[in-house]
């Protein structure tokens, strides 16, 4: 059984201690054996007015020192010991592209403050969530850029994120070039699952890719689509854009309903920024990633750490015993 001593540090042999139950009996007999001197006096008075030197205040000193030592040595043999112990974290990894649609319906208030930022916040609560994963943003409009590729850096994702605005592209919903775009990025990735989480809030109606055929593309490289369709306008809303009115929202909810399950993801609607960050939530709950650990225990002796001091105060204490504090005779 081992006893703790200092942080990190045990005692592999702690009944070594049971020696410092001694060191009162050995000091009881040392204080004793000092007083049977060789030489006695009859009258000591001539001298009691005598200045005292430091030396002589320092007389006990040596005993001190012994005992110092001899705590020092006990301890030594009690065999300290260091446990370091390292645990190590391997995981299958997730790649992630974020997708986020920056046309010009999403500064659209119905969402607070706007659609967009209400995005890239949530956006932002999502990468916090996903600390071990790689993550990556793509906009889209007319067309379709990579803002950041798939990262571990992620305080360069959201600062980069906090640069997203409408108008950084041609105005338009590029839905499958901003989908096939992204699963090209991730095609050379070595996570062990490939995610695309595509949020938009309009119909395809740009680009030269068909989203149905970006999907197939998705499907053959195994890489699985969410897609978040984000609106609350109602037919008859007075915040709906003109073409909306007296219609449907603006958003194919078949489509990316098809995408998604095509693909082994799911389609997600959002009415308002909390629901939006539910879905959100949700996604990240369903593309778990799975942690192996291993527990590495070290130990290392530290009885140098008092054996060392003790030969040393024990030289010490020698040392003046036989010069400067030498006793006579």
């Amino acid at each position: 059984m081992s006893v703790p001593l200092l942080p990190h540090i045990e005692l592999a042999q702690p009944a070594w201690l049971l020696l410092l139950l001694l060191l009162p009996v050995w000091g009881w007999w040392a204080w004793h054996s000092r007083r049977d001197t060789a030489l006695r006096f009859s009258d000591t008075s001539p001298v009691k007015g005598a200045p005292t030197s430091i030396w002589t205040r320092l007389r006990a000193l040596p005993g001190f020192l012994r005992v110092a030592a001899l705590v020092l040595l006990v301890l030594a043999l009690a065999r300290p010991q260091e446990h370091e112990t390292v645990e190590q974290q391997t995981s299958d990894g997730i790649s992630i592209m974020m997708v986020l649609d920056i046309s010009s319906s999403m500064r659209a208030t119905d969402f607070r403050p706007n659609r967009l930022e209400a995005a890239r916040d949530v956006a932002k609560e999502f990468v916090d969530s996903r600390p071990n994963d790689q993550v990556g943003l793509m906009l889209f409009a007319a067309r379709a850029y990579t803002q950041v590729p798939p990262t571990l850096d992620h305080r360069f994702l959201q600062e980069m994120l906090d640069r997203v605005n409408i108008g950084m592209v041609e105005d338009g919903t590029a839905i499958g070039t901003a989908l096939a775009s992204a699963v090209n990025r991730l095609r050379d990735a070595d996570a062990e699952s490939r995610v695309v989480v595509l949020l938009t809030d309009g119909e395809n109606n740009r680009g030269e890719v068909d989203p149905l055929t970006a999907t197939d593309v998705a499907e053959a490289l195994d890489v699985r689509v969410y897609t978040v369709g984000v609106s609350s306008f109602d037919d008859d809303s007075p915040f709906a854009p003109a073409a909306q009115q007296g219609g449907a929202p603006d958003i194919n909810e078949q489509m990316l309903e098809t995408m998604a399950s095509r693909t082994g993801g799911q389609y997600f609607r959002a009415g308002n920024r909390e629901a939006l960050s539910r879905v959100y939530r949700d996604i990240s709950a369903l593309e778990t990633t799975t942690f192996e650990s291993s527990i590495y225990r070290e130990t290392s002796e530290r009885f140098r750490l008092f054996l060392y001091p003790a030969l040393l105060i024990l030289l010490l204490e020698i040392l003046l015993r036989t010069t400067r504090l030498r006793r006579f005779p």
